[in-house]
């Protein structure tokens, strides 16, 4: 009995499988580690294998099969698009997903990070129980960043030998100053806590994740606040929540400060002006255009 003989499987049923093992690969490689990881490089696998073949076990252990019974040759010309398609997917597939979990990581890195920089603060001001409450949200934090990022590291981070031993190192000082937070010398906590500052430096500097990176990604979800409120042509909302997009702003402005960061200001201020003229009607497109001015920042330097 020839290959030929054995096959089970459709052209449209072949295509499928192999653009589910193209999905599966790439989950593997950029999105998930651990025991997932090999279960989606296991099921690419499979899937790829019985796409080239074009037999199938379990049709054949269930007498079930997509190959029609009068069976028609491929031209050449669909081939080729076939090909092309499976190789844009991949390509693009490949940087989409190279491009989000390295945003996700940096959004993830700064949740916990604010935590982390309000307890130095507060320690600092020897006010305890500020300190004492963005403590807690640090260990926790913390722990779901350290359990997720050592199990599984985004391409980004990927070749970075070092991480989980600087992460391991992180939680343990963290964990250290629980005392002192509580109930100890809260300027021993503070400079404690500053011996973390440049272990999250050399992590972010080796891996070329750039200080401006960081503060954009930390600036995105404040500024979606900012459009939220201008769609709903709500100004008070818009007012309300312009502090703290300011603030994350200036820290974008303290990294680099070029025409296109100046935009995004020029874009930030001309809405809240409209905010403050009550002219809301037109909220909704400035809102738009700050955005815009963002992305392209964020696209080119993020």
């Amino acid at each position: 009995m020839n290959l030929s003989e054995l096959k089970n499987e459709g052209v449209k049923d072949r295509f499928i499988r192999l653009l589910l093992a193209e999905l599966f690969f790439m989950v593997a490689y950029f999105w998930v580690g651990g025991i997932w990881q090999f279960i989606f490089y296991f099921i690419g696998a499979v899937s790829l294998i019985t796409a080239v073949t074009g037999f199938c076990a379990l049709y054949k252990i269930l007498g079930i099969q997509s190959l029609p019974t009068r069976v028609t040759q491929i031209s050449i010309y669909k081939k080729c698009i076939i090909a092309v398609l499976l190789v844009v997917i991949a390509v693009a597939g490949s940087y989409y997903s190279d491009f989000f979990s390295k945003k996700f990581f940096l959004v993830d890195y700064n949740q916990m990070n604010n935590y982390y920089k309000q307890t130095l603060f507060y320690t600092g001001q020897e006010s305890r129980t500020e300190a004492i409450t963005n403590y807690d949200g640090l260990v926790a934090s913390y722990t779901s960043f350290e359990s997720k990022y050592t199990q599984y590291h985004p391409y980004a981070i990927r070749a970075d030998k070092q991480f989980n031993e600087d992460i391991k190192k992180i939680s343990e000082i963290i964990n250290s100053l629980k005392e002192n937070v509580y109930t100890g010398d809260l300027k021993q906590a503070h400079i404690s806590f500053e011996v973390i500052r440049p272990v999250f430096q050399d992590i972010l500097k080796r891996n070329n994740f750039s200080l401006l990176s960081v503060a954009l990604v930390d600036f995105h979800d404040a500024m979606e606040e900012i459009v939220a409120a201008a769609d709903a042509k709500d100004a008070a909302q818009l007012l309300t929540v312009y502090p703290d997009v300011d603030a994350k702003l200036k820290a974008i402005e303290e990294v680099a400060n070029d025409e296109a960061i100046q935009d995004i200001r020029a874009k930030l201020e001309e809405t809240i002006t409209l905010a403050r003229d009550g002219k809301v009607e037109e909220l909704s497109a400035k809102a738009a255009e700050l955005k815009s001015a963002f992305v392209k920042v964020y696209l080119k330097r993020g």
